[in-house]
């Protein structure tokens, strides 16, 4: 392994680099452990634009954990809509209720039992660690990867068991013990602002002399990543049940994507139907339709979603019922379309809903 720099050296230089270009953001400097918590799990898979309004919604709402593990599931997830990747949403309101119940409110103040937290990995505990606590933990994130990638010449895949090793092996030497909450924050300000994945800025960069990934023109090569996974096309046709001010809704409690998230009556096919009799006449109307009496009275535009594995195709169905429904499934929940915004829903939804020029007659 290249070896441009001594840790003192990357430390100091690395520190006066972030003295000079820190970034103001609501979390950086919070005493509260259970904020910085929430700082961390709202940032994991999401950019920090996009996450700050978030942070700041939460913590107005639930500025204690208490008030977290109080609240409903449901209005846990009406917050969190939006942020995608459900399952944190699941795990930060569960891990609240532990942390009030078990630990009495108290947040854990060792790397070992804030990594037992449900949610909470290698990065987010070393992160939540040496922020909350100043403890020697290095963090190891995206921003991480590629500084040190580039920097030291690193062509091992950071998705690798191999890769994660020699990374965290690295950035543990390189770590600043005496203020590793400062060296953490500065390391990983450096990589979304300076050492950024498409247009780095080398000339501003006080590592650019000796940079591996520069001064050998590979700072496109760096660092390296598996090839992504296939991902898979889903399906979706939802119907909009209309019955004067009423419709149908129902929760996802299936272990799938957006379980605990509500949706539309849903029909997935193995392909998108753009005809209603098509529709009906390939797959069959589901047995909760059968019987009724209705009629088509629109359809949406085709709705596309990507998630990390899948891609979602969806159209929406408006269907109006001439007469009560006679036979729904057993977890239909009857609510007036009007109260339709105070439930989460997936992004895909919450696009149909919110853009009525989409609607086309059938």
């Amino acid at each position: 392994m290249p070896n441009p720099f001594s840790p003192s050296q990357f430390q100091a230089c690395l520190l006066q680099w972030f003295e000079q270009n820190d970034r103001p953001l609501p979390w950086k400097g919070e005493p509260d452990p259970y904020l910085i918590w929430l700082s961390e799990i709202i940032l994991q898979q999401t950019r920090v634009e996009q996450g700050k309004p978030y942070f700041l919604r939460f913590k107005e709402t639930f500025p204690t954990v208490f008030d977290l593990a109080a609240a409903p599931e449901d209005h846990v997830f009406k917050l969190w809509e939006g942020l995608g990747y459900y399952s944190r949403a699941r795990n930060l309101h569960a891990t609240a209720k532990r942390i009030a119940i078990e630990f009495d409110g108290v947040f854990p103040s060792t790397y070992e039992n804030i990594l037992s937290l449900k949610g909470v990995g290698p990065y987010t505990a070393a992160a939540i660690a040496s922020f909350a606590y100043n403890l020697p933990h290095a963090v190891v994130d995206g921003n991480v990867y590629r500084v040190l990638a580039r920097i030291w010449g690193l062509d091992v895949p950071t998705t690798s068991t191999l890769g994660k090793k020699q990374f965290q092996a690295l950035a543990d030497q390189l770590l600043d013990t005496a203020q590793p909450g400062q060296y953490n924050q500065a390391i990983m300000d450096f990589g979304a602002t300076c050492c950024t994945p498409a247009s780095p800025k080398c000339s501003t960069c006080p590592f650019q002399t000796n940079c591996v990934a520069h001064t050998q023109d590979r700072i496109q090569e760096l660092p390296v990543k598996k090839k992504k996974i296939k991902k898979k096309n889903r399906y979706f046709h939802y119907v909009d049940i209309e019955f004067g001010p009423h419709t149908w809704i129902e929760q996802r409690l299936h272990k799938d994507i957006w379980q605990g998230l509500y949706q539309l009556p849903l029909i997935e096919t193995p392909q998108l139907s753009t005809n209603w009799k098509e529709l009906i006449n390939t797959h069959h109307l589901p047995d909760w339709l059968q019987n009724q009496s209705f009629k088509v009275l629109r359809k949406s535009k085709i709705f596309k979603q990507t998630l990390s594995h899948q891609h979602i195709h969806a159209i929406f169905w408006r269907i109006q019922l001439s007469e009560a429904p006679l036979v729904l499934k057993e977890n239909f929940i009857q609510i007036e379309r009007k109260n339709l915004p105070k439930f989460a829903f997936p992004k895909i939804i919450d696009w149909y809903l919110s853009d009525n020029a989409l609607y086309l007659n059938v």
